[in-house]
C-alpha cells in the first residue's frame, strides 16, 4: 500500500498565504488598486473565500501583506539582476540598463498602484511609507555597490540618486506606453554621464 506524505499544516498555510499575496500583486498589475477585490484574489489564488478572510479579513489587510511581500520580491529581483552584471568597460551601461528594466517591470507597476492608493488612504500609507523608505535605501545601496561609486566624493551621492530618480520616472512613463526604445537611448546617454562623473 503506497504511503502518502502529509504536508504539515504550517507549510500548507504558508503556501496558501503566498498564493494569496502573489494573486494580489498580479491583480494590482492587471486591474489596479480599485479593480482588485478580495473575491478576485481568492478566485485567482484558488483559495476559498472563508480561508482568505480568516487570514486577511479586509482588503487593506491583504494589500498591506502584499506590500510587504512585494518589498521583499523587488529587493531580491534587483539584487539578483545586479549580481549578474559582469565587470568590464560597459559595466555602468549594464547597471543602468538593469535599473531601467527593474523600474519598468510588473513588480514596479504593482508598487505604483499601491503608491497612488496610499496617497489618499491613511492606513495604507502607514504601511507603504516605511516599506518604501526601506526599499529606497536598499536600492540606493545596491546601486552604489554595482557602480563602484565612492560616495565620499562630493556630488557622487546625488548622481546615484539622480540615476534612481531617472529610472523611476522612465518606469512611470512605461506604464502608459511601451517606451523601451526611447528609454534605452536615454539610459545609454546617462551611463556615459555617470562614467565621466563617477
Amino acid at each position: 500500500m503506497p504511503t502518502t506524505t502529509r504536508v504539515p499544516q504550517a507549510d500548507r498555510t504558508r503556501a496558501m498565504r503566498l498564493r494569496l499575496l502573489e494573486a494580489t500583486v498580479e491583480l494590482l498589475v492587471e486591474r489596479g488598486f480599485s479593480g482588485t477585490s478580495t473575491t478576485l484574489v481568492s478566485e485567482r489564488a484558488g483559495v476559498s473565500r472563508g480561508a482568505q478572510l480568516h487570514h486577511f479579513p479586509t482588503k487593506n489587510d491583504l494589500v498591506v501583506a502584499a506590500v510587504e511581500h512585494l518589498t521583499e520580491l523587488r529587493g531580491l529581483e534587483l539584487a539578483q539582476a545586479l549580481g549578474r552584471v559582469t565587470r568590464g568597460a560597459d559595466r555602468t551601461r549594464a547597471v543602468v540598463r538593469v535599473l531601467g528594466d527593474h523600474f519598468s517591470s510588473p513588480v514596479f507597476t504593482a508598487a505604483l498602484e499601491l503608491w497612488v492608493a496610499a496617497r489618499t488612504d491613511e492606513q495604507l500609507l502607514a504601511a507603504v511609507a516605511p516599506l518604501e523608505q526601506r526599499v529606497g535605501r536598499e536600492t540606493h545601496r545596491l546601486t552604489v555597490a554595482a557602480l563602484g561609486a565612492d560616495e565620499t566624493r562630493a556630488g557622487v551621492r546625488e548622481m546615484v540618486q539622480a540615476t534612481l530618480d531617472l529610472v523611476r520616472g522612465l518606469g512611470l512613463a512605461d506604464t502608459i506606453t511601451d517606451d523601451a526604445r526611447r528609454r534605452g537611448r536615454i539610459l545609454d546617454q546617462w551611463a556615459a554621464v555617470l562614467d565621466r562623473e563617477l
